[in-house]
């Protein structure tokens, strides 16, 4: 009877920084930026892979995945981020707030997936490097990638299906800058438990599966690496995965807080913080990391400037 006698809602509101309102035009010029930043540097190093034969390796391979993955990423959270910063809007549709959780979780999915094939990679090239060209060939690695894309959107079609079940009523604000689960189930008059048992189940099948392989990887990776005699050996060994694990300890560490942090009003703006992190800095850094740290993309990108006429 209470749930009959209360208005279904079709908005959300999303707070964002909206307590930040002498700040809201720094905050859209800072975010402006990196996404420019974000998107350029994700799809140049997407079109050097493509146009350099040099880059047509399996690492490379997973890298142009990723760098696409980064750009979808934040095209999913950055514009209507920005949106709300310059127009003061902060009104979203449910329907569209469920879909927009529907590209995050699935490009965040797909990210822990494409995150562990990269350590994998890494792990077979410098512990089995005489069975890499035969393990790591054009079709496995084709297949990894296919495997990873479909394994995050996967799990996040079942939510979402489930989601779009619920039954929206009373409160409509969400203290977020996106439309994240937890949130988004608080706001529902429905019975929630099985979708929570559901998205629990398919956090941990879909993520702590590959983090511990991620994790095993760089285990055997480092402990190879320690019984290279030669210091330059060492060196050299390291920098060819030190770009990924630079990508793979911001990712993870901040995911794993903003989930391990406890769902109070203490740690809302906390929660906020490392939510920036991994959904807004990780996209960024990833071309900064491989362009600025990885010589053959720079060389890449040497010869593929005089062709363009720059």
């Amino acid at each position: 009877m209470e749930m009959e006698n209360q208005t279904e809602i079709a908005e959300f509101i999303l707070l964002g920084f909206g307590d930040l309102l002498s700040l809201q035009i720094p905050l859209f010029l800072l975010f402006l930026t990196i996404y420019i930043v974000t998107m350029s540097g994700n799809l140049l190093i997407v079109v050097l892979i493509v146009a350099d034969h040099h880059l047509h390796t399996p690492m490379y391979f997973f890298l142009g995945n990723l760098s696409c993955l980064e750009a979808c990423y934040s095209s999913t959270i950055l514009p209507r981020m920005l949106y709300s910063l310059i127009c003061g809007d902060k009104n979203i549709f449910v329907r569209i707030c469920i879909m927009q959780y529907f590209f995050f979780g699935g490009l965040a999915g797909t990210e822990c997936y494409l995150l562990s094939v990269m350590s994998y990679d890494r792990y077979l090239a410098i512990c089995i490097p005489l069975h890499y060209a035969a393990l790591m060939n054009s079709r496995a690695c084709r297949r990894l990638a296919c495997g990873s894309w479909l394994n995050g959107f996967f799990a996040s079609t079942m939510v979402t299906l489930f989601m779009s079940q619920l039954t929206f009523c009373g409160l409509n604000e969400i203290n977020h800058f996106f439309c994240d689960s937890s949130p988004i189930l608080k706001l529902s008059c429905s019975d929630t438990q099985l979708i929570s048992i559901l998205i629990f189940l398919l956090s941990s099948a879909f993520t702590l599966p590959p983090f511990v392989l991620t994790l095993t990887s760089y285990v055997y990776i480092i402990s190879k690496i320690f019984r290279i005699s030669s210091a330059a050996g060492r060196q050299k060994t390291f920098s060819t995965c030190s770009s990924h694990l630079t990508v793979v300890t911001i990712f993870y560490g901040t995911l794993m807080m903003v989930y391990m942090l406890p769902e109070t009003n203490e740690f809302t703006d906390l929660n906020k913080v490392f939510s920036v992190f991994y959904t807004i800095v990780t996209p960024l850094v990833n071309p900064l990391i491989y362009s600025l740290r990885n010589r053959e993309v720079k060389e890449a990108l040497r010869r593929i400037i005089p062709k363009c006429g720059i």
